[in-house]
């Protein structure tokens, strides 16, 4: 089989934008879409923080493709699984005739890199460039039948369901993990039978102490090689993350970021070489990414990690982390952004349950996380294989049995 019976059209001639609009009084924090909180990296959208001060924003509809045109090389796309409004800094693809074109298959068309790629070279401004409406048009679309557009449409989003599924267990495991945590050292359900008495922070369980952040791990910053000295950065050396990274992989453990370094630049430059099972905390712009590092790793200076001591779970550290942010942002300074530093850091008041106490919460903790860790491998994989197929699948080079699919 060969996609010679496939015909090639422009963007413009399948699909248009939409220019239906709505009233935001129709509109909630559900069904809002702006860049801000669609996800990088097509991984779609997350509930608004907000609602523009606006009359009426862009309506969109269950089906329509919305892609964000701001910064493009984010990879910013969501197929929408409901209706709603949108800024209009997201661009919303309405299919012009369903017996043409798959609405799912061009969601798969417009998630291929080479489209991003076409977006960015004719993309205008420099510091946040957008992309060019109409050059977006004219992007080449290879189309074949509608029933294969549908073949290679289930192919890929059987891939993405299974994602997906991977993605609410892991969901379902950490708010399993934030509810015991807060159980124990929040509310202190199991201990409500023992004696409690006065501390700096409130009742607390008799033998319970307060202590400080550096008491459960040592606190880190890092450092940025100089960017003038190529020889300080490798394609494959040492891992270097940077609080981007941890915005553009939602994963709770992590193993690299976008760049690495090289040995001569780590040994030249404030950052360290952290073990496996640190905390890698975002100290800056903003406060308070959080992941667990997943091997040996580096940081840049927008991090105050924690690398915890003998006997304290990497996720004992996640999780007080995750419920002492309000604690750390308030001893943040700065005119232009918030930042808390290292001493700060180490200062940030806490509530040390007894070794015995923690040891059990580590069973139980360290057991969840190995299974949420076991799960973002598995969807590493399926998102590989995904974003393998999908430019084959759209250039017809590996071509779907059509029988096949029902």
């Amino acid at each position: 089989m060969n996609a010679g019976d496939w015909r090639e059209v422009r963007l413009g001639d399948v699909c248009t934008y939409s220019t239906a609009k709505v009233s935001i009084t129709e509109i909630n924090e559900d069904n809002y879409i702006s860049t801000e909180n669609m996800l990088p990296n097509k991984n779609g959208v997350v509930k608004s923080s907000g609602l523009p001060t606006v009359a009426s924003v862009t309506r969109y509809f269950t089906d329509n493709v919305l892609v964000s045109n701001i910064r493009p090389y984010f990879k910013k796309i969501w197929c929408a699984d409901r209706e709603g409004g949108c800024s209009n800094d997201v661009l919303v693809f309405v299919v012009k005739d369903k017996r043409i074109l798959d609405s799912r298959f061009l969601f798969y068309c417009l998630s291929n890199d080479e489209f991003f790629n076409y977006v960015m070279a004719g993309a205008k401004g420099t510091k946040m460039p957008r992309g060019d409406k109409g050059a977006i048009l004219k992007y080449p679309v290879h189309l074949p039948t509608l029933s294969e557009q549908k073949a290679i449409a289930a192919t890929l989003s059987a891939l993405d369901d299974m994602i997906e599924l991977n993605n609410q267990i892991n969901k379902t495991l950490e708010e399993m993990a934030q509810a015991i945590f807060k159980s124990w050292f929040v509310d202190f359900e199991p201990f409500k039978d023992g004696e409690f008495e006065e501390s700096e922070l409130g009742l607390i369980p008799k033998g319970w102490r307060v202590g400080k952040l550096s008491d459960v791990g040592e606190i880190i910053g890092g450092g940025t090689p100089s960017k003038s000295k190529p020889e300080y950065y490798s394609e494959i050396g040492i891992p270097w993350i940077t609080p981007k990274d941890l915005s553009i992989n939602k994963n709770k453990y992590i193993s690299r970021g976008e760049i690495d370094i090289s040995e001569l630049g780590l040994r030249e430059s404030n950052a360290r070489l952290m073990p496996k099972g640190t905390v890698l905390f975002s100290s800056r712009a903003p406060i308070g990414y959080i992941a667990i590092a997943k091997n040996a790793v580096t940081t840049n200076q927008g991090f105050k990690s924690v690398v915890p001591f003998e006997n304290i779970s990497s996720e004992y550290i996640y999780l007080l982390l995750k419920n002492s942010i309000n604690k750390i942002e308030s001893r943040a300074t700065g005119s232009t952004f918030k930042e808390i530093s290292g001493g700060e850091m180490k200062k940030v008041p806490i509530i040390l349950p007894p070794k015995e106490i923690i040891r059990k919460f580590n069973e139980i903790a360290t057991t969840l996380g190995k299974t949420q860790a076991s799960l973002e491998d598995e969807n590493n994989i399926l998102m590989s294989i995904r974003d393998t197929l999908l430019p084959k699948l759209m250039s017809g080079e590996i071509r779907v049995p059509v029988e096949d699919v029902v």
